[in-house]
């Protein structure tokens, strides 16, 4: 008898005691699980963009013991980092024949904020990679797509807490399936960006802008807490911004919100805010200076990248840039003109990954009851038409390469909130009911079938549909492990292994090659004459190039016949075609095809075992 009460206790229990909540917990995880394997063996694929190569192999440097050093080098970093110390050592005749451009050795990065680096050097650290490709899945990239789905899932319960703590439990529930089964999410995990990590960091604020509302409505405010509250804030928007610096930007609708929404101290509240996100950013902008100069380095002067002086990357592979043309407020104008048509267009009604999207953008003319809900409502279109200027002012080749998944995509982050409001509208019209943000009563309460039970049918049968990118992803093709072309790793891996710690390779995908060769590589310089010369006769001799699809793969007839002669489309298109090798070239030896079927290898001397004749000059 007392084991047969014992069971029926346990039933009881699992059914509507305390073990439903773990048994319907463990049912999530272990969907959720199940879902991540399916993807990982089903979806995943090597890094595709040269933004998660170049993070990734700072991240070995500084796990390695080098400094916050990298081995991709771009020929405008060395132009800045040389002119900063010859502005400080210009009176120092002793100096001649230092290496200012600090290329000779370890090149300092002046690219890339430091914390998702960090982030990443303690992953790499703390489990021991063999970094061969094979034939597969690279080890490390695989561990950090891992780590930023583990990003992945703590996104997912932020949400479901957001939605449950503004509005209630059903719109905590379906927000987080949304962004569980939002396919763009799902991709950024297994790119290599910080994107997921960042999203985190958004929330966080989202967090925090929150609880200051809330406290702001109290009718007495305890000044010590929102002040508290809101140098935090601003510490989050440093911390982001040492994620990613355009995400910087975020502190304007922060000051703006808590200067319209916090009462009499608004003010005092937002300067508050500005302090903490000072304090946060201004070690790494004096490193940056005492670098180079800048304070953000060349990311400060990426703007200028497809703009009339500087298309695709011209800017970044200037060795000696016109430094005037990079200040033309005419050229920013257009391009902002030029690039928010297609956000407008395009991108706005892509905002939650699917079409749900745009219930988000129908239901910001609903009027809430709740205070929290309307300010929120704000503060997301603040962020919004910040997040849609900086993307358009900012936008690089980077964009062309990899359209949607790339480190200038801003409005992704937005993507939680988004869910949230589309499920609010949603549940307007079909059977949600609401304490705190104010839904009206809708129409199947007036249906005669069971409100409850409809009411999860039409929530189902939304969810799945909001999710179709997800589930045709799922139910397609296996995607192959490589990113070809322009990346084959094993190639890549190959002719670094063909060079000394010392030597210098020079390539058009110098992401790639730091990051699969583990090895020093240089931007190809803004052409194949004058700027090449200066690098490799006066800063520091560059012993091989690679060239891969990157550059082959451009069209045929204005390669040959719309192209100067000095450019490196000219130069693999003469090689390729004629043979032809400019003169007074130092680098004459071809890696015969069959050794290297992904790309072109030039060389000092044969560095094969098959050996491949000189080309004549």
């Amino acid at each position: 008898m007392k084991v047969a009460s014992y069971i029926q206790t346990a039933i009881h229990v699992l059914e509507a005691g305390a073990g439903y909540r773990f048994v319907r917990l463990a049912a999530v995880l272990a969907g959720f699980i199940g879902l991540l394997g399916y993807f990982d063996v089903h979806c995943y694929h090597n890094f595709a963009t040269p933004e998660a190569m170049d993070t990734a192999q700072l991240a070995r440097n500084i796990a390695d013991g080098k400094g916050y050093t990298t081995s991709f080098i771009r020929p405008f970093s060395v132009f800045l980092v040389q002119r900063h110390n010859e502005e400080i050592h210009q009176n120092n005749p002793a100096s001649a024949d230092a290496d200012f451009a600090r290329i000779r050795g370890p090149h300092p990065d002046i690219v890339n904020p430091p914390v998702y680096p960090v982030v990443l050097a303690g992953l790499l650290k703390v489990l021991p990679f063999k970094y061969d490709v094979g034939q597969g899945r690279y080890p490390p990239e695989f561990a950090i797509a891992l780590l930023n789905q583990f990003f992945l899932i703590a996104t997912v319960l932020l949400t479901f807490y957001l939605g449950r703590r503004m509005f209630d439990v059903l719109v905590g529930w379906l927000a987080s399936l949304l962004v569980l089964g939002c396919e763009p999410l799902w991709e950024f995990s297994v790119s290599g960006l910080s994107t997921n990590f960042l999203l985190l960091i958004f929330l966080a604020i989202i967090l925090c802008v929150v609880f200051i509302e809330e406290k702001s409505r109290l009718y007495r405010q305890p000044s010590g807490t929102m002040f508290v509250a809101a140098l935090t804030l601003g510490l989050l928007a440093g911390f982001g911004t040492l994620t990613r610096y355009s995400f910087g930007w975020i502190i304007i609708p922060v000051t703006v919100f808590l200067i319209l929404f916090t009462g009499k101290r608004g003010m005092g509240h937002a300067l508050a805010a500005v302090a903490g996100f000072g304090l946060m950013v201004t070690p790494w902008v004096l490193r940056n200076i005492v670098v180079c100069g800048e304070p953000f380095g060349v990311a400060g002067y990426l703007v200028a990248e497809q703009t009339q002086p500087f298309p695709d990357f011209s800017l970044e592979q200037q060795l000696h840039p016109t430094i005037a043309n990079i200040f033309i407020l005419d050229n920013y104008i257009h391009k902002l003109l030029s690039n928010l048509r297609p956000i407008v267009v395009n991108d706005l009604s892509k905002l939650g990954g699917s079409w749900a999207g745009m219930l988000f953008l129908t239901g910001l003319l609903m009027s809430f009851r709740g205070f929290a809900a309307r300010r929120m409502r704000y503060f997301l279109m603040l962020c919004l038409a910040t997040f849609m200027v900086v993307e358009a002012v900012g936008r690089t080749a980077l964009s062309d390469l990899t359209p949607d998944i790339n480190s200038e995509n801003l409005i992704i982050l937005l993507v939680p909130m988004i869910l949230i409001y589309a499920v609010v509208f949603f549940l307007q019209f079909a059977g949600g009911t609401h304490s705190r943000g104010g839904f009206m009563v809708n129409f199947l309460e007036k249906q005669t079938v069971p409100v409850g039970q409809l009411r999860y049918v039409v929530a189902g049968f939304f969810t799945i549909i909001a999710c179709l990118p997800l589930i045709y992803t799922l139910l397609g093709p296996k995607v192959s492990p490589f990113v070809y072309p322009p990346y084959y790793p094993p190639d890549i891996q190959k002719v670094s292994s063909w060079m000394k710690e010392d030597e210098l390779i020079m390539s058009d995908v110098p992401w790639a090659v730091a990051w699969y060769g583990h090895h020093q590589c240089i931007w190809l310089t803004g052409d194949a004459q004058e700027q090449f010369y200066a690098l490799n006769d006066y800063l520091r001799p560059v012993q091989a190039i690679f060239l891969t699809a990157e550059t082959m793969d451009g069209k045929m007839f204005t390669g040959m016949h719309g192209t100067t002669p000095g450019t490196w489309t000219r130069f693999s298109l003469d090689l390729l075609a004629n043979n032809l090798i400019p003169q007074n070239f130092p680098l004459l030896h071809v890696a015969p095809s069959g050794i290297v079927p992904s790309g072109l290898f030039l060389t000092d001397h044969e560095r094969w075992t098959a050996a491949a004749p000189a080309i004549a000059p």
